[in-house]
């Protein structure tokens, strides 16, 4: 007789787990949205580093346009001071422009990555929401069975 039960027990509790499946979907929709996000917040970033790099590219050429007027023969000695003071103007001129270029596109990547995160932070939490409703939903049914059975 106790080995009947034994059995009853063990039939039981595979039923219950059988009942307890394991939802691979939501785990696979918060990998995919994981990996969107990661996909956009990539793209954001090499935007940003092509912005800069041109910001840096435009900066470096015009720098080197203005030091070729500057290493020009000059007919009186005072022409290459003007000159170098022409260039000195010139660069903290094009520094300051420059400088809000970078600020420019460091803003446009702040504001992009945090509205990636809330809009993230929204589904993760949507889907949270979903997956533990549904664990409920089956637990309930899960627990429902295993109590019917057991009488």
């Amino acid at each position: 007789m106790a080995a009947a039960k034994a059995q009853d027990v063990t039939a039981m509790l595979k039923d219950m787990m059988g009942a307890f499946p394991v939802d691979t979907a939501a785990f696979e929709d918060a990998f995919k949205t994981q990996a969107t996000l990661n996909e956009k917040l990539s793209g954001v970033a090499l935007e940003a580093a092509e912005k800069s790099t041109e910001i840096s590219s435009k900066w470096t050429k015009d720098t080197l346009a203005k030091l070729a007027e500057i290493s020009k023969a000059k007919a009186e000695p005072a022409d290459y001071a003007k000159a170098m003071t022409d260039f000195a103007s010139a660069q903290a001129e094009v520094a300051a422009e420059n400088m809000a270029a970078f600020a420019e596109v460091a803003k446009k990547v702040q504001m992009e990555t945090v509205e990636l995160m809330m809009a993230a932070g929204k589904d993760f939490s949507e889907e949270a929401t979903a997956a533990v409703k549904k664990a409920t939903d089956e637990a309930t049914a899960a627990a429902k069975k295993a109590t019917a059975a057991a009488k």
